[in-house]
């Protein structure tokens, strides 16, 4: 009997079993797409019947569209609108630790405003910003008296950045930290606090301090 012959009296079928879905980002097809997670009992199979058990298979996330399956860890990529949004809390809190370190000069609030903008907070004005920067000022002077300066803003900027640094690129990574350099730089060159709170975000975007300081001074020497 041949392979062929033989491949169908004996074989291994796997009896998936969902045990939960949800919305994730396939790889397969690129996009947002419903998933459902299951799980598998694998049996050999004797002339179309199975009758010896051969163990487990899976977990796997099975898209609902190209059904394919992939390994959980695919779970970990945000999708699209779950990444958008990070991305628009990231410069959110960028900004507004980047003024609470240099100050609400007019000409920062003005690009801050117009970064916040092009971000999607398109209802921010300069009035509501600085109130907001007033309001982390105090709260980060609250945690300094325990943790030391600047403790509260760094916590709010790897909170924000640690979980996106890991899905962007380097030219995204760099974007959003040039994004901050040129609010501290609006009203003049960068302040001690400034240069602080843009070296914590550096850091939670995983660039190396030389990466970090060759990108300030290029942004310094950048006509605005």
């Amino acid at each position: 009997m041949g392979l062929t012959g033989l491949s169908r009296v004996f074989g291994v079928h796997t009896i998936w079993t969902t045990v939960g879905d949800g919305e994730f980002f396939c790889p397969g097809c690129g996009g947002d797409r419903n998933y459902q997670r299951r799980t598998g009992k694998r049996r050999l199979v004797l002339l179309g019947v199975p009758v010896v058990p051969r163990g487990q298979a899976g977990p796997v996330v099975q898209c609902a569209a190209c059904e394919g399956r992939f390994g959980t860890d695919a779970l970990d990529h945000p999708t699209t609108r779950r990444f958008s949004a990070m991305l628009r809390d990231a410069v959110h809190t960028v900004v507004l630790a980047v003024l609470a370190g240099g100050g609400t000069s007019p000409s920062a609030l003005e690009c801050a405003v117009v970064t916040l903008r092009d971000a999607g907070f398109e209802d921010t004005c300069e009035e509501q910003l600085a109130a907001l920067v007033e309001a982390l000022v105090t709260d980060a002077g609250r945690v300094a008296e325990q943790c030391g300066a600047g403790a509260g803003l760094a916590i709010e900027l790897h909170e924000a950045l640690d979980p996106l640094a890991q899905h962007l690129a380097p030219a995204g990574r760099e974007s959003i930290l040039l994004q901050g350099a040129r609010i501290a730089l609006a009203d003049g060159m960068y302040s001690a606090g400034e240069r602080d709170v843009l070296g914590t975000v550096g850091a939670a975007l995983t660039l190396c301090t030389d990466e970090v300081g060759e990108l300030l001074v290029v942004a310094a020497r950048t006509p605005s």
